[in-house]
């Protein structure tokens, strides 16, 4: 397990800027349990795929995008590959209210990621001059305006809050090669077939099919990224072929799995 990036004594300062920015590059997996604390955080990955786990879901996250988890909300991260290079934002409660209430992924702008960059090389503790205040005014706007914007269609699982169909979305999540039919789900949720299925898109947005196939496709990216070849993964995935892979993975993400990695890992991080 990691610590987390910045120790919560600076986070808890009474005299620490209202904007925090830090940046890691370390080898091997970065793996931070579950934590809380009074700041909000922007995090996100320079290169490779992060899982973020929150109450409301879990998101896996490509050097495209990154996820806002509001203040003292439960977080987890775990990133995939040799190495680890990220980066995160700290806010101050104070400054959240125009923020998103609940966590949620979004894209990141050029303009955001060069003003994170920049901000993450001052001074560690130092109070903000004005031209760094103004620039992590720009960081808090860029995050509102992702915000605002985001359409939903973020490489997201999201969780249903009904503790019985919370018990089929784990059980789904921990293994998506699980091969039972809806049957079998209804079953584990003491729930009809019809009633699973309603309760379910309304919860999460998707069917229960559609929510499974999403969890294979983040379970395919994290094992791609760790190296695995693309028909273990596959297999591991429950797909009987490489092809009825290939193709969904195309379906989803409009390229083939090692084209998309290469295409992602050198695009543009807790």
């Amino acid at each position: 397990m990691s610590d987390p990036l910045l120790a919560r004594e600076r986070l808890d300062a009474a005299d620490a800027p209202f904007l925090i920015a830090a940046r890691l590059h370390a080898p091997g997996v970065r793996d931070t349990p579950e934590h809380r604390h009074a700041r909000g955080q922007l995090l996100g990955a320079d290169r490779g795929l992060l899982s973020v786990g929150t109450g409301r879901g879990r998101w896996l996250v490509p050097a495209s995008d990154a996820v806002w988890v509001p203040p003292h909300q439960p977080h987890s991260l775990r990133s995939h590959g040799a190495a680890f290079s990220g980066w995160s934002v700290y806010v101050a409660e104070a400054e959240c209210a125009a923020l998103p209430a609940q966590p949620c992924a979004l894209a990141v702008s050029p303009l955001l990621r060069e003003a994170v960059a920049r901000a993450a090389g001052w001074p560690a503790g130092a109070s903000l001059d004005p031209a760094q205040a103004r620039l992590a005014r720009v960081v808090l706007d860029e995050i509102a305006l992702a915000a605002a914007g985001e359409d939903g269609a973020r490489l997201g699982l999201p969780m249903p809050q009904d503790p019985r169909l919370l018990r089929v979305a784990r059980a789904l999540a921990d293994a998506p090669d699980d091969p039972r039919g809806l049957a079998a789900w209804a079953g584990l949720a003491h729930l009809s077939e019809r009633s699973l299925t309603r309760l379910f898109a309304a919860q999460t947005g998707y069917s229960l099919l559609q929510w499974r196939q999403r969890a294979r496709l983040l379970r395919a990216l994290e094992r791609l990224a760790a190296g695995e070849a693309v028909t273990a993964v596959a297999l591991a995935c429950g797909y009987d072929s490489v092809s009825a892979f290939t193709a969904m993975f195309r379906r989803h993400l409009g390229a083939a799995p090692t084209r998309y990695l290469h295409g992602g890992e050198d695009a543009a991080a807790d």
